[in-house]
Parts: structure tokens; sequence; C-alpha cells
């Protein structure tokens, strides 16, 4: 790691946010949340450092970012942000996944075919001045003056692929305009907002600020499981819904059990493992062109060479209701939660159409704060 010289030095936790199931009110702002990155910028003069939120290096994985924090920020300072990739004016995770990769090579190619960009929200510190024990209100006031010289946000009308730079967050203290932003937002790939209390100070690793997140619920078909790692049961169960001419497309997975439910869905479903395989729609998992589209089980992950991701098909028979957040490419954006099963349900009945798509968006709009009315 590059040595730097500041008020406030790395490694720093992020400060987090709990969820919520209702609009905080008050003296409250609110802003956008990124499916992006969560980064710590730490830059002194010619040496930039980013700081994942695991407290692990960012900085060889994204280049050009580096290059663009150079130019737009104070030469003395700590962020707070969000690393995003935009393809066609839309948050693109799985872009940004890809950008984790071994290889320099890769990484360079990777930075001019799907370049990042980094949504500052928060200061820690400018100058010598360590700004945590500010309120927000005060730290916001002063990021805001840090980057005054940014123009405002704007997509040619060319239909740019890709939007990199540097990015102030836009943020609103009206409640009716964050009810606005958390409905129309979610066209960009954003899934919710962040509320922030204006009188807070800045707490590394701590959860102060407040997540409201979009939760839906969906019945889908029951295609497989995975067992957990301690082996008393099952981990996660293997999410699909069908599409045209009967095909089972796998969008997700749904996890987080208790012991007790591990257990419990082991003696349920050990039995649908039985002669499953042979006529089961993701028989062809193991082919290499199966993992090439996402949409079947069974790839080696990209984060975790090492991590068993082997499964088990089950046959076609179990529908489960589970809560999900947001719809990203056709799959679900993170884990799903099981809700209950559905008795009632033929697996051929759950479709695609259950899903919620929001209105498309762009991630231009977002970051100017404009919103439809």
């Amino acid at each position: 790691m590059l040595r730097v010289d500041l008020p406030v030095l790395p490694p720093v936790k992020p400060m987090l946010a709990k969820a919520v199931a209702t609009f905080p009110e008050g003296d409250v702002s609110y802003e956008p949340k990124w499916d992006g990155f969560r980064c710590i910028v730490f830059r002194d003069g010619d040496d930039i450092v980013l700081g994942s939120r695991n407290e692990r290096p960012l900085t060889r994985y994204f280049p050009e970012v580096v290059a663009n924090l150079g130019r737009a920020l104070p030469d003395r300072c700590v962020l707070d942000g969000e690393i995003i990739v935009v393809s066609d004016d839309r948050l693109d995770f799985d872009a940004l996944q890809q950008r984790i990769h071994p290889a320099e090579s890769r990484i360079n190619l990777l930075a001019e075919r799907t370049p990042a960009a980094f949504v500052a929200f928060d200061t820690l510190a400018l100058g010598d001045e360590d700004l945590r024990d500010l309120p927000f209100s005060a730290r916001r006031t002063r990021l805001e003056a840090a980057l005054s010289h940014l123009g405002p946000t704007a997509l040619d009308g060319g239909g740019v692929a890709h939007l990199g730079g540097v990015h102030l967050c836009p943020t609103t203290d009206e409640l009716a305009v964050a009810r606005r932003w958390f409905e129309a937002f979610e066209g960009a790939g954003l899934d919710g907002l962040i509320a922030k209390p204006l009188g807070g100070r800045y707490e590394p690793d701590k959860r102060v600020q407040f997540k409201i997140k979009h939760k839906r619920t969906a019945d889908c078909v029951v295609a497989g499981l995975r067992w957990h790692k301690d082996g008393q049961g099952v981990g996660s169960l293997l999410l699909g819904l069908y599409v045209e001419a009967g095909t089972l497309h796998h969008l997700g997975v749904a996890a987080s059990f208790s012991v007790a439910r591990r257990k419990e869905l082991r003696a349920l479903l050990e039995p649908l493992a039985v002669d499953a395989v042979d006529d089961h729609p993701w028989a062809e998992w193991a082919r290499a062109e199966a993992h090439a589209n996402g949409r079947l089980p069974g790839a080696v992950s990209r984060w975790n060479a090492a991590k068993d991701l082997s499964w088990v098909p089950l046959r076609i028979e179990r529908v489960a209701e589970v809560a999900y957040q947001t719809v990203t490419n056709g799959r679900f954006r993170g884990v799903a939660s099981f809700v209950r099963w559905r008795e009632d349900r033929e697996p051929a009945s759950c479709g695609y159409d259950q899903l919620v798509e929001a209105e498309p968006l762009g991630v231009s709009t977002v970051l100017s704060g404009g919103a439809p009315r």
C-alpha cells in the first residue's frame, strides 16, 4: 500500500446503514443508494489509495479512477463514496465485478472497455483537518465546496455507452423529493435510498445511518440446493422462473437459514434429489457454454476460486415464495429470503411476469438530482 501522510490514515472501515421499513423524518438528508463498491479515497499529493469496505485496497483494479481522482480532488483529502460502472446510462454491477482480476493486462483492458466512476458522498478529512467529529451537514458543505468545480453530469445525445469520472452524490432534505427518487431511481439500477442524520458524526463500521430498500416477493421454482458448509443441512436453495417455450432460467438463491431450518429443509428436500438429474432442465450446467451466459449454476466463483459452488439437482416439484429487493438483467440482485412454501402453485405456473421492472431512467439523471414528477 502507498504511504500517505493525512489526518485520517488507511485502513478505515466506512460508516454503515441499517435497514428500515419506512422513511426516517426530521433532520435527515436523503441520497441515492448506489449499487457498486464502497470505497474510501485517501489522497496525499500524487499518492492515492482506494480502500474497500473490508479494508483491502482496490487501487490496482481501477487505474482510470485513480487518474480521474488525481485530476478532480483537492491535493490532500479523505473522501467516502462508491465506485460504479455504468453501461448505457444504467448501473452495471456485473461489469463492475469483472474488474476484480489478477492479471494487470486484463485490468488495463477493462479500464478502457468498462471505465468506472467514483461518486463522492462524504468527507473525512481535508488538508490537515480531521472532519469526522463534525456533523454530517457540515461535512457535506465542505464536500460540496471541495468539488464545486465539477460540472453537471450529462451524457451526450449520441448515447454514450459508459459514464466515467468523479461525481458528487445528489442529496435532498425534502421527504416528497426523496419518495419520488425512491420510485424513479430504481429504473437506473439503484436499489433504494440512504437517510443520514444531519447532526451525526462519522462513525466507522457502525450502523448509524438508515437504508430504505425495495422489497417484493415472487413464487419461484426450487430447482436445486447447496449443502451448508457445516454439512448439517441446506445452505441455499437454487431458484428458477419459466420463460417462453418452457425454459427454466436460474435467477438467484434463497439463503440465510437458521440451524433448525437447515435441518428441516434437508429432511424435506433430500428425497427430491433421487433420480432428479436425468430429466432436469439444468442437466447441461456442466458444459462450458452453460456457465458463460450466467443463467445456470455451477460456475467457479469470481471472488473465491476455492469456494465450493457444487449443487444438487432436485425434481421440479416445489414452489417457494421468496422476498427480493430488485432485479438486474433478469436475476435477483443479492440473496433472496425464504417466506413460505406455496403448496397451491404448480412449478410450470411460475414465470417472469411476476417480477417488477422499473421504468428506465438514466444514471446521468440520478447524478443530476432529477426525477420525473
